[in-house]
């Protein structure tokens, strides 16, 4: 193994809030470097994503989803992308090569050689791996079945989904595309740099009025990403037949008198069955292959220019705290990173 410094640092749980989560919340502590076992692979990371969902780990979790909850003294984790420094006993990896793990939130991590996936490539920045493509692709084409002529309603436009599954809606077909956001600036960029035909804005008219508007003959699928008064606009819209894939909560994730795990919403159901809408929850990445298909399609699409990875970088481990509180803020366009 090569020289390694005695510590690295990582990024805990100080306190719980009551509300939102804040800087003031968290800690970046120095930690001795973990020793890999055979058969382990040690990793020191270079980008990890942050993400709002951590607001509903830090809140206590939601029975049945694959993530703990995180409680004071825990190590925050999320997805990484990192650089193998040591792998004693385990085929097929070598000091140099990049990996996607979900061990970020710290400079360096140990783990079973199981839980990370090499990069190989199909992807041109490595940073990308750590956007939600494969979400926004699958969510689309296999559970909503986009299909040339359709318009599509994203909710929470802007967000790491949201910014790209403007962008792919389109590449699929889609003959109109509108999204939500918080603010009228990030609305004129989602017209702007994103590709979305028209953008609502929330906090101010109310949202069904708005997409009345902007979709005036109604919306054929919805990538729901918020929930919320959103939800109930998209119902009011949608065509008979529309295809509707839950993939967010932040309506009820964010919520700052709530504690992140849950999101109510009310809903005329007469209105799905007239309209016959189909509503199902987002099915999952299907990564059985060594190369899924959202990934050859995503990376040519990046390659070619015909898809941008909307993205903010923000340098330093010390800097991650921060970096959520932006993110929760709605601060940012795209997937927030930070580097290492």
């Amino acid at each position: 193994m090569p020289s390694l410094p005695r510590t690295s640092r990582a990024v805990k749980l100080a306190a719980l809030p009551d509300g939102l989560p804040g800087p003031e919340h968290f800690s970046v502590v120095d930690v001795p470097v973990p020793v890999p076992a055979d058969g382990e692979v040690l990793v020191r990371n270079r980008y990890f994503q942050v993400f709002p969902s951590l607001r509903t780990l830090i809140g206590g979790g939601v029975k049945g989803t694959p993530f703990p909850p995180l409680r004071p003294g825990d190590t925050l984790f999320g997805a990484a992308v990192g650089e193998v420094v040591a792998a004693p006993g385990v085929a097929g990896l070598r000091p140099g090569d990049l990996v996607r793990h979900w061990l970020g939130w710290r400079e360096h991590a140990v783990m079973p050689a199981g839980q990370c996936a090499p990069l190989d490539g199909t992807l041109p920045d490595p940073a990308a791996h750590l956007g939600q493509a494969g979400v926004a692709y699958t969510a689309l084409a296999r559970d909503a079945r986009v299909r040339p002529g359709d318009t599509v309603f994203v909710s929470g436009g802007g967000g790491a989904v949201g910014s790209l599954a403007g962008q792919i809606a389109r590449l699929l077909g889609a003959d109109r595309v509108v999204g939500s956001t918080g603010s009228p600036d990030k609305a004129a960029r989602l017209v702007s740099e994103l590709g979305y035909d028209a953008a609502v804005v929330r906090g101010g008219r109310p949202i069904a009025g708005q997409l009345a508007e902007a979709a005036p003959d109604g919306i054929d699928v919805l990538v729901d990403n918020v929930g919320g008064e959103q939800l109930q606009a998209a119902i009011t819209a949608a065509r008979p037949g529309a295809r509707f894939v839950l993939v967010g909560t932040l309506a009820g994730q964010l919520a700052p008198d709530r504690s992140g795990t849950t999101a109510p919403v009310e809903i005329d159901t007469f209105q799905l069955i007239a309209k016959r809408i189909e509503m199902r929850g987002f099915g999952g990445l299907d990564d059985a292959g060594p190369r899924p298909e959202w990934a050859e399609r995503v990376g040519a699409w990046l390659r070619s220019g015909d898809l941008t990875f909307p993205h903010v970088r923000v340098a330093g481990i010390e800097h991650a705290p921060r970096a959520l509180q932006e993110l929760i803020g709605g601060r940012h366009l795209g997937a927030v990173i930070v580097e290492l």
